[in-house]
């Protein structure tokens, strides 16, 4: 195993539990706990091939701030 692999799996359980218990209980806290899994994710597919990685990477981290953000929109319209 890689040191890109076991980092990028550890980065990804890290930021996994970031997300789902932060400390400080707010949306931008989550957001940006939210990112750490992705280059966790960009690291363990760095370590099989480099196009594969840069296309996950990308498309991952798109659409998790895509619905991220549409759900803080949503949450702050209702207060």
């Amino acid at each position: 195993m890689t040191p890109e692999f076991l980092l990028g799996l550890f980065l990804i359980l890290a930021g996994t539990v970031g997300t789902a218990f932060p400390r400080p209980k707010t949306y931008l806290n989550r957001l940006i706990n939210l990112e750490i899994p992705g280059i966790g994710i960009l690291l363990v597919m760095l370590s099989y091939n480099e196009a594969l990685a840069l296309l996950t990477y990308g498309g991952v981290s798109a659409l998790s701030v895509f619905i991220f953000v549409r759900v803080l929109q949503k949450r702050e319209a209702k207060t």
